[in-house]
């Protein structure tokens, strides 16, 4: 049986391009590397790991010549390296958006009071024109916040406008009926 199938497996080589028969030496040749520097069970570095996610990226038959692990395995290592990769990449320098310079702010913050009647978009576009970018959402951020006076109670409101009051109706009309009653000419 083992004859059979070497020589279908020699004649499946033959019909092959030389640089399809080229990776599968190449990665037969790794596997049996891996299989000599280890005694028992085969230990798989990083970098085997990333030599099969290179080789399966270039090579259309390399689950065919995977005999160590299976080839969902070598996705995995993939998604996790990709993973890494940017969750690497995301925790390098400082969190979150870099700090405003003070005098940005005290800018910002003198302007907003200068100018009461402008919103963020205008002094940011202000700043833009001397060469200070910022986005309205930090601008907000830095501007004066203004106390608005608070609102007058309802009794300041009738004491004020006494005089203009005519009269006011506080007839109520029951309805059993849900009907409003009508008017009599």
């Amino acid at each position: 049986m083992t004859w059979i199938a070497t020589l279908l497996a020699v004649l499946r080589s033959a019909a092959r391009s030389r640089a399809a028969l080229q990776a599968e030496n190449l990665a037969l040749r790794h596997q049996l590397g891996i299989y000599q520097r280890t005694c028992r069970r085969p230990h798989i570095r990083p970098l085997d790991r990333l030599f099969w996610s290179w080789l399966s990226r270039r090579w259309t038959g390399w689950r065919e010549a995977l005999v160590i692990v299976r080839p969902e395995t070598v996705i995995a290592w993939q998604r996790r390296r990709f993973r890494d990769y940017w969750r690497k990449l995301s925790r390098a320098g400082k969190p979150g958006r870099p700090a405003v310079a003070r005098e940005i702010r005290e800018i910002t913050r003198r302007m907003s009071l200068a100018c009461p009647l402008w919103g963020a978009p205008h002094i940011a576009g202000e700043l833009k024109k001397i060469g200070i970018e910022l986005a309205p959402s930090t601008v907000a951020r830095y501007m004066s916040r203004r106390r608005k006076p608070p609102s007058p109670t309802w009794r300041t409101f009738l004491r004020n406008h006494v005089r203009e009051i005519g009269a006011v109706d506080f007839f109520i009309v029951p309805i059993v009926r849900k009907r409003m009653p009508r008017a009599h000419h």
